[in-house]
């Protein structure tokens, strides 16, 4: 089960499950934007938070840390973030400028990698506070999304999870802040460093 690609372990259990989860993301975007079958949608969204909660309680009992797990993991969060977003906006959901700024906090960070790469540091370490960040937006999507699956419960889910989307953009913003302010003493007190020097490219995660 412990495949290897230059390195990476490929096929191990939690990658898999992260495989699904990718999968996921469009599956989810065509129930909510296609159908309206918001219960489905809302179905894939939890089978979503429940595998990632799997794949890193699995490689911990199995001792199946890899790269490739730490690279999916993250990035099937970002995606759902990324789709929930667009659909909530298309639906009306919620307004655009919610997405605007948490998209638009991660294309700076994302600029802001390979600049700080030439210094000859790699991506920044990742938060706690970046990871309750990206759990509170996880999880106030799928609360969301379960008031407008069944609108006799709208008013209660509402409140919820409007409050777990205003303190996960918050955290995610303040996390920024600290990533900004950490990039700009690097940018500002280091030398840049010959390229053979360099890290290798890798994405920013968990923030």
């Amino acid at each position: 089960m412990h495949g290897d690609a230059g390195g990476i372990r490929v096929w191990t259990v939690p990658n898999l499950l992260s495989g699904l989860r990718l999968l996921g993301v469009p599956l989810f975007l065509w129930l909510l934007l296609g159908p309206h079958e918001d219960g489905w949608a809302l179905v894939v969204l939890a089978l979503s938070a429940i595998t990632d909660w799997a794949d890193g309680k699995l490689a911990r009992l199995l001792g199946q840390y890899s790269k490739l797990g730490e690279m999916l993991d993250p990035a099937a969060d970002r995606l759902y973030i990324l789709a929930t977003l667009i659909g909530f906006v298309v639906r009306g959901f919620v307004p655009w400028w919610v997405a605007a700024i948490i998209i638009g906090r991660d294309v700076v960070l994302a600029i802001v990698i390979p600049l700080i790469r030439r210094h000859g540091y790699p991506p920044l370490p990742v938060l706690y506070l970046g990871k309750a960040a990206t759990f509170g937006l996880l999880y106030a999507f799928p609360v969301l999304l379960l008031g407008y699956a069944f609108p006799g419960i709208h008013g209660v889910t509402e409140p919820v999870g409007l409050a777990f989307l205003i303190w996960g953009i918050a955290m995610y913003l303040w996390v920024g802040a600290l990533y900004l302010r950490q990039a700009f003493w690097i940018l500002t007190r280091t030398p840049v460093v010959p390229p053979a020097a360099r890290p290798g490219a890798r994405s920013l995660t968990g923030a």
